[in-house]
């Protein structure tokens, strides 16, 4: 490559003086960080994990679909761990000095092994969301077909894993997690939403779930739909203070309509219908519709405008 014309001995000292001024925007701290290519990866093997044959490979057979396991897994211990111990590494929440690795390297193993333990349990829940994707949408065909090309699916598959290490306490990795989700779907969902059973996500764009949102069983969600926070409450030094409940509960068997806005520390009572474009900052009681006064519509004549001459060519 050609060297630059550009004297760049000068810019180096004013540039490296500005990592001085924001305490952890300088992020790098001289300790690597996690990999955002290498959770994207992470998310497909995830995914083919959790679906054998999804990807495409060919899956003969249980004998197959052992090794295929087996060897799935295997490549997700080692990516996952590597990644784990990054985050932790980075953030040295023990205060180790750099050169003492040996403690995040075993607290990376044991999140993995933890989680490992716990797919079966999660598994059973991915099949439920792509079982109600199914039955809640008259243009699927199979739940194969809502595993395969759904976004709510992927996106709630990725969710209960990046929840599970949210869970765990591990640093970055799961709001990676939702990111890559987020960036493939459209669908935003914090890693520490709490999401119970048999979801359906339909369409998806533009769905955002905060941190503290708590989902029922059974609930289902259309575009564009957000489950925000009202305000951040602050401390007497006008610092966000962190942690609180602030998003809404949805309790079983909810059902909200496309582009409607939940707001604030509130619950919506159990089979509520919350209808598109609604805007909502109060509990709302159980058995409940809720919907939008419905706007009025005008209808006016347009007037005719002539159509112009066509225009003439040039002689040129």
């Amino acid at each position: 490559m050609q060297e630059s014309t550009l004297p760049i001995g000068r810019f180096i000292e004013p540039y490296l003086q500005s990592f001085e001024r924001y305490g952890q925007s300088n992020f790098i701290s001289y300790r690597p960080t996690p990999s955002m290519a290498e959770i994207e990866l992470l998310a497909e093997d995830f995914m083919e994990l959790l679906f054998p044959g999804r990807s495409g490979q060919l899956v003969l057979n249980e004998d197959s679909i052992r090794e295929v396991v087996r060897s799935l897994l295997g490549k997700i211990s080692t990516r996952l761990q590597k990644q784990l111990f990054l985050a932790w590494y980075h953030e040295n929440p023990l205060d180790k000095p750099e050169e003492e690795t040996e403690p995040y390297h075993n607290m990376a193993r044991d999140c993995v092994e933890r989680l490992f333990e716990a797919l079966p349990r999660l598994r059973t829940m991915m099949k439920e969301d792509a079982k109600a994707a199914y039955e809640g949408d008259p243009a699927a065909t199979s739940i194969r077909e809502t595993i395969i090309s759904y976004p709510g699916v992927r996106a709630l598959t990725i969710h209960r894993i990046a929840n599970f290490l949210y869970k765990a306490g591990a640093p970055l990795i799961p709001r990676m997690f939702s990111e890559s989700s987020h960036k493939v779907t459209g669908i935003d969902i914090h890693p520490g939403a709490t999401i119970g059973r048999c979801l359906f996500i339909d369409h998806g764009t533009g769905v955002v779930i905060g941190e503290t949102s708590v989902i029922g069983n059974q609930v289902k969600i259309y575009q564009g739909v957000t489950l925000g926070a009202l305000s951040f409450p602050k401390d007497a030094c006008g610092v966000l203070i962190r942690g609180t409940k602030r998003h809404p509960t949805l309790e079983d068997r909810v059902t909200v309509y496309a582009n409607a806005t939940i707001l604030g520390d509130i619950t919506i009572g159990e089979n509520t219908i919350i209808g598109s474009n609604a805007w909502i900052r109060e509990n709302i009681a159980a058995n409940t519709l809720v919907q939008m006064e419905e706007p009025k519509i005008i209808l006016r004549e347009i007037k005719r405008i002539a159509k112009p001459a066509p225009c003439k060519q040039s002689d040129s």
